[in-house]
């Protein structure tokens, strides 16, 4: 007779959970923490959370407990927006948008119409995302189908909830990296039919940005994502100011930048742009009245020299639009969730808003979940939800342990570590409810 299969898993530690929105709610009381708790998880759902002295006594004698006691428990991060065919060309040296483009990105992407080298490829950027705590991503694939399959199968080996699509290009990029119209039509509809729905894979239908898609192949797009609603829609949007006056010249019948998506149908709940630094009135407007979402890529932003994003003027608004975390690695310098909500700190700091250490982690994990729509999914600790976790040792360092020892409550402790924390904060990552990465090997 074989064992019978152990699904009830608990883990022990210092859980934090979102139980309000902290830029609504004043930020202390948006969170909620057990300094000795436990979240009880069954088949890769949540079904318990909360103090552990009382919840272990429920748990089944055959139940696996984990525990990590003196480390904080928090929602897996979401990265919701990144490129992971850049990795190889992280950390690129001097260049803005448009020539980063062609110098690095583009010879890059040229190579994974190898499905062989888009797996290792796909695998390495896997592992970079648990080992920083990443355990859900929105990602940008390339024009080849190959990436796009490489992906969602490396994915699908740790039922990871992912969303992807292959990038839509016919032109103003290199010949070797642009599709049609009507290819990029049909082979996205062909992915997307394949992927969608196929455990936690999402499809996002994913033209890379206005100018470098004809008005025929953003047509395409447009009645490709009204067949499909269910599917999500990742694009990029004023992210540098060369590039709006390009789009100025490229779609000088629109008002803006936000117009031509607008023009098109790509708008709507479900759809991410990246960046979004310079919009204007009528843009935030839009895209506070369609339901679309900004992921907001700080490390990015500055690195490559695009400008601030202002994440107090996208939420202290009449208008005000859903705003997600992203490392848009690699135009991003970072894996690290920790360090990018550092920068984003940096930057709102520069125009003068103290981002709360609260706000932070929400726009990391809720506030990704939210841009995705997909926040009864992932982004929290709740019971119902599905089992992502990140593990955070709170002493990973020398320095962390010396200035932890002057913390004076856990918000202060939340904020040392994503001011000084890296990847060797991160002590273990959970995906589906199963240990993905551990630093101890």
């Amino acid at each position: 007779m074989q064992d019978t299969v152990r699904t009830i898993t608990a883990l022990r530690g210092h859980v934090f959970q979102f139980s309000g929105d902290p830029f609504c709610d004043n930020p202390a009381e948006a969170l909620t923490d057990w300094s000795d708790g436990l979240v009880v998880t069954e088949n890769g759902r949540i079904t318990a959370v909360g103090d552990a002295a009382e919840l272990i006594k429920a748990l089944p004698s055959d139940a696996v407990v984990h525990d990590h006691s003196g480390k904080f428990i928090l929602p897996g991060f979401v990265d919701c927006h990144v490129h992971y065919p850049q990795t190889e060309v992280i950390a690129s040296y001097g260049a803005q948008l448009i020539e980063w483009l062609n110098t690095y990105t583009f010879p890059a992407e040229a190579k994974f119409g190898d499905i062989d080298y888009a797996r290792r490829a796909a695998d390495v950027y896997l592992q970079q995302s648990f080992s920083n705590g990443i355990t859900s991503a929105s990602v940008y694939c390339t024009i080849h189908p190959e990436s796009v399959d490489a992906l969602f199968e490396q994915a699908a080996r740790y039922n990871m909830r992912i969303a992807a699509g292959k990038v839509m290009m016919d032109r103003n990029a290199p010949e070797n990296l642009r599709d049609t119209a009507q290819t990029g039509y049909d082979q996205s509809k062909a992915l997307l039919e394949k992927w969608h729905g196929q455990g936690r894979a999402l499809y996002s239908i994913t033209p890379r940005f206005a100018p470098t898609s004809t008005p025929e192949q953003m047509e395409a797009t447009g009645a490709l994502w009204k067949e499909h609603p269910e599917a999500l829609l990742q694009t990029h949007t004023s992210e540098n100011r060369q590039e709006l006056e390009w789009v100025g010249e490229l779609y000088p019948e629109h008002p803006d930048y936000v117009g031509v998506y607008e023009h098109f149908g790509l708008l709507g709940k479900g759809c991410v742009l990246g960046h979004g630094i310079y919009l204007n009135d009528r843009e935030k407007a839009l895209i506070h009245e369609t339901g679309t979402s900004i992921a907001h890529c700080p490390t990015s932003n500055t690195f490559i020299g695009s400008g601030l994003f202002d994440v107090r003027g996208s939420h202290f608004t009449h208008d005000p639009i859903t705003v997600g975390l992203a490392t848009d690695v690699g135009g991003g310098s970072s894996f690290s969730m920790l360090t990018t909500m550092r920068t984003a700190y940096e930057v709102a700091q520069l125009q003068g808003y103290s981002l709360h250490p609260v706000q932070a982690y929400y726009l990391a994990t809720v506030g990704s979940a939210k841009a995705l729509y997909q926040e009864n999914r992932i982004g929290n600790i709740k019971v119902g939800m599905e089992a992502d976790f990140a593990i955070i040792d709170p002493l990973s360092t020398p320095l962390i342990r010396h200035r932890m020892a002057y913390a004076n409550n856990v918000i202060e402790q939340l904020f040392i570590q994503m001011i000084l924390g890296d990847d060797r904060a991160i002590a273990a990552t959970y995906v589906d409810g199963k240990r993905v990465y551990s630093q101890a090997g």
